[in-house]
């Protein structure tokens, strides 16, 4: 006989509102450091990129993990 338990966690409304607005706000640090390590990176010239180890075609990729560790 298998026996489940159901751990269910009850939150106020006021407290799911601040939940949302601190993760809306979590997205807009991130995408807004994203696009300027993005910016940053595709305004510098091939040489430069080439002296730091970076192909162009890795740009996005280098962002994204800068902005969002994964």
């Amino acid at each position: 006989m298998a026996y489940t338990t159901s751990a269910t966690q009850t939150y106020s409304f006021g407290a799911r509102i601040r939940a949302a607005v601190a993760n809306f706000r979590t997205t807009l640090a991130r995408r807004s450091e994203y696009r300027r390590t993005y910016a940053e990176l595709e305004n510098l010239s091939n040489r430069e990129l080439a002296d730091i180890g970076v192909r162009r075609c890795d740009i996005s990729n280098i962002a994204r993990l800068h902005a969002y560790g994964n």
